[in-house]
């Protein structure tokens, strides 16, 4: 499901749909997803990867467009706890979308919360 949201249509075309696909979180690799056949990379996404993108504007939170940047603000007003209950709040309303939303296809409130950890 998450690769059929968030690949580009020339990607969506070459996609193996019956194949099994991982994530690859690795910062230094332009690889995005990937199947024992397949891989697509970071051009191939219509969205930025935030384990992939330090550009300040890159979606840390897709659901609800919280940003690298407003991440950095909030951890350095300590604010961190703030912005993570605010997500906690919408995912209890049942707003997240993760699985269309996030290249991950999972809750990004791990990535927040490891984001908001002092370093």
């Amino acid at each position: 499901m998450t690769l059929k949201a968030l690949l580009r249509p020339q990607a969506l075309q070459r996609l193996s749909p019956a194949e099994a696909f991982q994530f690859c979180p690795d910062h230094l690799c332009d690889v995005v997803y990937f199947s024992p056949t397949q891989v697509f990379r970071v051009s191939d996404v219509k969205v930025p990867v935030f384990q992939k993108n330090d550009d300040s504007q890159t979606p840390a939170c897709y659901c609800f467009g919280i940003t690298r940047e407003e991440m950095q603000e909030a951890r350095d007003a300590s604010m961190g706890a703030e912005l993570i209950a605010r997500i906690k709040l919408h995912i209890q309303a049942g707003r997240c979308g993760c699985e269309v939303n996030n290249p991950q296809g999972r809750c990004c409130l791990g990535n927040v919360t490891l984001a908001m950890q002092p370093s």
